[in-house]
């Protein structure tokens, strides 16, 4: 029991040492410079088997011949180990309380070592840097020039790949547009099987995944941003494969109305009558209706005459009917009709329906021409076309006089009334009949292309 206590008491005089010893180097270290406090994990041995000055000796020899200190000084008392000195990286300063720590006598570490970095001028860190640089690719240069070969093969197969689609094409397609589509979509795998080649020599396989990921969702983000341009170009793509019109056709669309002149990846122009450039989007166009009056050559076309309720409605048709027979610009077939149309206020109205070649007739110049010959024709035929009744009403009434022998109302001398003048002679055919032309030529004269710089025409010719 008296052993027993001793040993305790020992132990625990020992314990009140090391704190006293700790408690006081700490209050007497630098404020600017926090000790580092180090306790082995082995137990404390009661009898150590080397004195304190050798264990100080022995470690502070090794800080010497390591060159990376200044100045330092071991001092262990009871088994801790001080450690004073100035050092340049704080990986040697953890280096010295490691080896401090495991030196046999030493029961604890107090690191009051200071890491003080110098300024280098030397250059031998960039050169030693320079240096793996070059060796990095002295090593990668294999791989580098069969990626320059690799890469531009790849690039050239894509492009033979997309000469024989086209030429496999051939005329089945006749939008140019749509035949790069299709040649561009074929031939991208194989330029993008040699990418992922190249990066799999280089071992970026899992990152060529995530930028492509990555560049998935950013598309994705441009896709909404860029919402009108993507859907002008689908639409300009899909109508490049309907091809409801071509190049020079006459159409409305969207309530305008012209002859188309172009159409890029955005937008259509039409060239309206008045020689206007008229540019629909894509989108719109093919959202609505088209209507596309070249689409065949044949076209029925109207105009209205008015007769008097007097004249016989039978006799102005089969003149009407006879002058368009003997019209060689006028179809037979379809054959032309005089219809009565409505009973107005004072004339019988009737409307002509007639069939002629839109693709190289002008339809304003061919109604001006038969306007003027039924009016001809009626006229000689004693037709009468009398003007619309208009009612005169006078506010105040007309005065009426009576009027004495020989003096008219007014007191003036009757007026004497002359014969109706004659209506002067029309010719049956005019010089101005002469050139009934479509006016399609003129305007692709006078317009000139409003493609964008950079675009190409979708837009095939029409036959």
């Amino acid at each position: 029991m008296i052993c027993l206590n001793l040993t305790t008491l020992r132990q625990g005089f020992l314990g009140l040492i090391v704190i006293s010893l700790l408690t006081t180097s700490v209050a007497a270290q630098d404020a600017s410079q926090d000790a580092d406090i180090s306790v082995p994990e082995q137990t404390v041995a009661l009898e150590p088997t080397a004195s304190d000055v050798t264990i100080a000796e022995r470690v502070e020899s090794i800080f010497e011949a390591t060159g990376w200190f200044i100045n330092p000084v071991v001092r262990v008392q009871e088994g801790v180990a001080f450690l004073d000195g100035t050092v340049a990286l704080a990986d040697h300063r953890k280096w010295a309380r490691d080896l401090a720590a495991k030196t046999d006598g030493v029961v604890a570490v107090v690191n009051r070592l200071e890491v003080e970095q110098k300024v280098s001028w030397s250059l031998n860190p960039a050169r030693r840097e320079l240096r793996n640089f070059m060796q990095q690719t002295i090593v990668a240069m294999p791989l580098v020039l069969l990626s320059l070969f690799i890469l531009p093969l790849s690039w050239m197969l894509a492009r033979l790949v997309s000469r024989i689609a086209r030429w496999m094409m051939g005329s089945r397609i006749q939008s140019p547009f749509l035949k790069d589509i299709i040649a561009r979509t074929i031939s991208f795998p194989v330029f993008l099987l040699g990418l992922y080649l190249v990066l799999q020599m280089a071992g970026l396989t899992q990152l060529a995944l995530s930028v492509m990921g990555g560049a998935g969702v950013l598309g994705i983000v441009i896709g909404f941003a860029f919402r009108d341009i993507a859907e002008n170009f689908l639409a300009s793509l899909l109508l490049s494969i309907r091809q409801p019109f071509r190049r020079g056709d006459w159409i409305r669309v969207d309530g305008q109305e012209g002859l188309v002149q172009s159409m890029n990846t955005r937008s259509t122009v039409l060239i309206s009558g008045e020689g206007n450039h008229i540019q629909i989007p894509n989108s719109a166009v093919f959202k609505n209706t088209i209507e596309n009056f070249s689409a065949a050559a044949k076209r029925r076309d109207t105009f209205d005459v008015g007769i008097g309720y007097d004249a016989s409605v039978v006799q102005v048709q089969q003149i009407i009917t006879d002058l368009l027979n003997e019209n060689n610009m006028i179809y037979d077939d379809p054959h032309p009709m005089v219809l009565v149309d409505s009973l107005g206020a004072s004339t019988v109205n009737v409307k002509v329906y007639y069939w002629y070649d839109f693709s190289k007739l002008s339809p304003l110049k061919l109604k001006s021409a038969l306007l003027r010959q039924a009016k001809k024709a009626l006229t000689e035929g004693g037709v009468s076309m009398p003007d619309e009744a208009r009612e005169v009403i006078f506010p105040q009434g007309i005065p009426i006089k009576k009027a004495s022998d020989g003096e008219d109302a007014a007191g003036a001398t009757p007026i004497q009334t002359e014969a109706p003048a004659q209506l002067p002679h029309e010719p049956a055919h005019s010089s101005l009949d002469a050139d009934l032309a479509n006016e399609a030529e003129d305007l692709q004269q006078q317009a000139t292309t409003r493609v964008e710089e950079g675009e190409e025409d979708l837009l095939s010719r029409g036959e």
